[in-house]
């Protein structure tokens, strides 16, 4: 190869939210899932900026989020995202378009077409060698497990579009369960509630701010947050309103979706043979993804289970790291899906 490396390697974490991109052990891109594309069908802006737009571009710009409870819904925006944050990457070496080695996470319940469309979409993003890693595998890999030990290991992973349950032993999922129920439920939970009890319209960033701040899986907690002031219009009269609204009300709205992911759960866990059963109940089960910070949700997992949820470090960028992780051993790894 000479001097230079003419492969650029990074690990994508294609999230319904949010996407990260690292590379070098180092995370360099993380963006919401959104791409504005105008009337000619041309990119105007990815990530943050695109984000940005929503609800303010008219007929002019189109903002899309291509993925959609954790699969592609739109291929040609998918593509375009992906490039464009690709794109965003700092180049080292401005005088050549290196090749791109890839490793995308995918969804656990990813069926053979969907694997396909990921395939297709980062292959056409510029990707010329690429892998794929399934999102609780990725998550155990980066909470520091050894997934290739066997002894058992359970994984909760509450992303935006999917919570994906999974056990791990010898490099491989035992048993798992993949369920449409996760963040963005959540959000939507939060906007019909406003809607309903408060008589408020509120869109989904809002309800994100909400969950972030007074979303609870418990109506009791220890360390208690403080009311948090909404802000907008009245659904009838479309006159601005001001609503504090407690950890309690959340908790109450957001019970549904929460017994759901409970259920998915046990059900995970009936379907786990009884030697990983005694080792999940020994080590405990790992909460990670975003919807893994929502207060009081380990403490309610425990109780109603009986089993330890431990709530791991940075849960966010847990699978980041693990398909990092696996980009620097895609040929030691027999788990990667090409």
């Amino acid at each position: 190869m000479g001097l230079f490396s003419f492969t650029q390697e990074i690990a994508i974490d294609l999230g319904t939210a949010n996407t990260i991109i690292m590379c070098d052990n180092q995370i360099v891109i993380d963006e919401p899932s959104v791409v504005a594309i105008d009337s000619s069908n041309k990119m105007v802006a990815v990530g943050t900026k695109a984000q940005q737009m929503i609800g303010k571009g008219g007929t002019r710009i189109n903002t899309i989020r291509p993925l959609r409870e954790g699969v592609i819904a739109d291929f040609y925006a998918c593509e375009m995202m992906i490039r464009g944050m690709i794109r965003m990457i700092p180049k080292q070496n401005r005088w050549f378009t290196p090749s791109i080695r890839m490793v995308v996470c995918i969804p656990s319940g990813s069926t053979e077409v969907e694997i396909r469309a990921v395939r297709d979409s980062s292959e056409h993003a510029g990707g010329r060698d690429i892998y794929m890693i399934y999102e609780p595998m990725a998550a155990a890999i980066g909470i520091g497990i050894d997934v290739e030990s066997p002894e058992g290991c359970m994984i909760v992973d509450i992303g935006g579009g999917t919570t994906e349950i999974a056990v791990i032993s010898l490099g491989g999922i035992v048993s798992n369960k993949s369920i449409k129920v996760a963040g963005n439920d959540l959000n939507q939970d939060i906007i019909e509630y406003m809607g309903r009890m408060h008589n408020l319209r509120i869109d989904e960033p809002t309800a994100e701010r909400i969950k972030i701040q007074v979303g609870s899986a418990l109506p009791e907690l220890e360390n208690a947050p403080e009311d948090f002031i909404v802000v907008g219009p009245n659904k009838v009269t479309a006159l601005p309103m001001s609503v504090p609204v407690s950890y309690q009300e959340i908790a109450h709205c957001l019970e549904k979706s929460i017994v759901k992911i409970e259920q998915a759960i046990l059900m995970a866990l009936e379907a786990t043979p009884s030697e990983l059963y005694a080792d999940i109940v020994r080590r405990g089960i790992y909460l990670t993804g975003g919807g893994a910070l929502l207060h009081g949700l380990a403490k309610r997992l425990t109780d109603k289970i009986t089993i330890p949820f431990h709530v791991a470090e940075d849960p966010l960028h847990a699978v980041a790291r693990g398909t990092a992780i696996a980009l620097e051993n895609v040929n030691n790894f027999g788990f990667l899906i090409r």
